[in-house]
């Protein structure tokens, strides 16, 4: 009869606990945070979905219209000879051709640029770079120890 009781007992108790878990579940304000964090998992490429993809492409379509915004103010802002000569920069030194375009853009931006830059002033900003790179590199110099016995000694 003891043992009865509290198997009785224990069923009352997970009784209770389906209850509140079914009043938790069935709440409106946790069943929107559930929707909300799913749409957050399947917009962030969770397992797939076709959010994904869009966006992507919308990321992508930005990226290219920045770039777009890009080039227009560098047209904008260097003659053509300039714009030649950073273009075949850009072919063998892609990452040297897009700082000397934040550097012109840059200048441009805070007004430090008066006129369109030309081939010279350009080449004097390749200069400067170098210039920066070239401090900013380490040293390294061997001394190297003279033997006692040199074979002129001999």
């Amino acid at each position: 009869q003891n043992s009865s009781r509290q198997q009785l007992e224990i069923e009352k108790s997970y009784l209770r606990r389906i209850k509140i878990l079914h009043q938790i579940m069935d709440d409106p304000a946790l069943e929107a945070i559930r929707q909300k964090r799913m749409e957050e998992l399947m917009g962030s490429g969770g397992s797939g979905g076709g959010n994904s993809v869009e966006a992507q492409q919308e990321q992508q379509e930005r990226k290219r219209a920045m770039e777009d915004q890009r080039s227009s103010m560098l047209a904008q802002v260097l003659l053509p000879a300039a714009r030649e000569r950073l273009s075949r920069i850009s072919i063998v030194k892609p990452e040297k051709a897009r700082q000397v375009e934040n550097m012109i853009l840059g200048r441009a931006q805070r007004g430090q640029i008066g006129e369109r830059v030309g081939e010279d002033q350009l080449i004097k900003f390749l200069e400067q770079m170098n210039e920066e790179t070239s401090e900013t590199k380490t040293k390294v110099t061997v001394n190297r120890r003279r033997d006692i016995m040199n074979d002129d000694d001999w």
